[in-house]
């Protein structure tokens, strides 16, 4: 199998693919998020937290326009403690949710999950999240506040944005794609596409299909694993393989089939082969393969 080469400082699909083994002993084999699609998903959840918070900022200010700037100044306070909660209750509650991904992952199709196989537990979302505050949050609230003041210079200007700077990008500088926090937290984050369900085969309606009929001899001549081989034939759906099964099944079972019919022959013996397995599963009676009694 050939694989890709990498040009410059380009990593191929298979350089983020991990183990991922359960406790059960069952490895999922995940491919890591890249730093890109990471900030992406970051960025649009940045976009929707300060949506809630303007829209939340505009009805205050509107309810509060009858008060005086000093009276107003505790209900700042109140404010900023809002935004504080505001930011962390979002990630954490999504996050510790079933799909494990906030909606800006999940725009991009990526969750977060642990790095040792097992479930994603509520302390491991609690610490990566909370750690984001000293990561990110902390020197820009620190940059807004003194700017607000009109105490901001610009050493501190630039301590603040180079200490943001350096640890958004830190999963640049590590194989897996850790945030401070993920290392901390024990986590790590992976793709999660969205999975189209692949077509039931024994629901396909072929007109010329509905000619064969098969007796329970003819279909005790195969068993599960023939199913299945079966299966991927007609998924991949070639002229030449589909000829040849057809004419092995039906010499084997002694049916007749031409040869333009191989592909409807084998989508009804597929479909009436699965309904007589399952048939005689209910009942106790599983057939592995040709070979079994």
């Amino acid at each position: 199998m050939a694989t890709a080469r990498t040009v410059g400082k380009t990593k191929s699909p298979a350089a983020l693919i991990r183990p991922l083994v359960t406790p059960e002993g069952v490895d999922l084999r995940v491919r890591l998020a890249d730093a890109g699609t990471r900030a992406s998903g970051f960025l649009l959840d940045v976009v929707i937290i300060v949506t809630a918070a303007v829209v939340f900022s505009l009805v205050i200010i509107f309810g509060l326009a009858g008060l005086g700037f000093e009276d107003a100044q505790p209900l700042f306070i109140v404010w900023v403690i809002f935004i504080f909660f505001l930011r962390n209750i979002y990630f954490i509650a999504f996050e510790a949710g079933r799909r494990a991904a906030t909606p800006g992952k999940r725009m991009v199709g990526v969750r977060v999950a642990s790095r040792s196989g097992a479930g994603l537990t509520l302390d491991q979302v609690i610490a990566r999240n909370l750690m984001r505050e000293i990561e990110v949050f902390l020197p820009l609230s620190i940059l807004a506040a003194r700017a607000s003041a009109d105490v901001a210079d610009t050493l501190t200007t630039i301590f603040g944005l180079v200490w943001a700077l350096l640890f958004s990008l830190f999963p640049l500088f590590n194989r897996d794609r850790l945030r401070i926090g993920d290392l901390l937290a024990g986590t790590w984050v992976v793709e999660a596409p969205k999975v189209a369900l692949v077509e039931d085969l024994s629901l396909r309606k072929d007109p010329i299909a509905a000619r064969f009929q098969f007796s329970a001899a003819q279909l005790d001549a195969y068993g599960i694993a023939e199913l299945q081989k079966l299966e991927e034939v007609l998924r991949r759906d070639d002229y030449s393989a589909l000829k040849a099964v057809a004419e092995t099944i039906a010499r084997k079972i002694g049916a007749r089939v031409e040869q333009i019919d191989s592909k409807a022959f084998l989508t009804a013996y597929y479909g009436e082969l699965r309904a007589h397995l399952e048939r005689k599963l209910l009942l106790g009676n599983r057939k592995a393969d040709k070979y079994a009694r």
